[in-house]
């Protein structure tokens, strides 16, 4: 399992609530056409104005498709600056 990690800083509070519940709001639906993620989270501290979104994918293929789908997509500018994308290797995954 692989993680793609991005984070934003700088954001409005208001339009990182209003984004992560349309991202609640469709998670029924899936993930975007693409987009072969196996999970999300989503970190939000809206009123420091940051948030970070981790996508899960089962293969860096899988990961290398996503990441590219998900690079073309645009957040508000509200959402602040985007940072790197970060890679990781998940090598623990605990959920209780």
């Amino acid at each position: 399992m692989y993680a793609r990690v991005v984070s934003w800083e700088g954001g409005d509070a208001e339009a990182i609530r209003s984004s992560t519940a349309d991202i609640r709001s469709q998670a029924a639906q899936g993930p975007p056409p693409g987009v072969p993620a196996k999970g999300l989270l989503v970190l939000a501290d809206p009123d420091n104005g940051r948030a970070t979104a981790i996508s899960l994918f089962e293969t860096m293929d899988d990961l290398r498709q996503g990441d590219a789908v998900l690079n073309e997509m645009s957040p508000s500018q509200d959402m602040g600056t985007r940072g790197p994308v970060e890679v990781y290797e998940v090598a623990v995954d605990i959920r209780l």
